[in-house]
């Protein structure tokens, strides 16, 4: 799997266009349960949530997001939050 984007790669189908998803309704919602997402990125993707872990993990790495394991639900942070 890459990062890069290819001629043949369809936009709605790389991890960057499912990381954007998922994080459109995260800063819409602030908080989203795990399984909400996934199905989220189900329905993004057409059925197959195989980019779902990657792109949840770019937010995270961003810093842009943070799972919280007693509510099992992924917080938006946003930019520049000290963590």
């Amino acid at each position: 799997m890459t990062l890069r984007p290819s001629v043949d790669a369809h936009p709605d189908r790389t991890v960057i266009g499912l990381t954007v998803v998922l994080l459109r309704h995260l800063k819409a919602q602030r908080l989203a349960e795990y399984e909400a997402l996934r199905a989220l990125s189900k329905k993004a993707v057409s059925g197959d949530d195989s980019l779902f872990l990657p792109a949840l993990n770019v937010l995270y790495l961003l810093g842009l997001v943070e799972y919280r394991p007693k509510t099992d639900c992924i917080e938006y942070l946003g930019p520049n939050v000290a963590v």
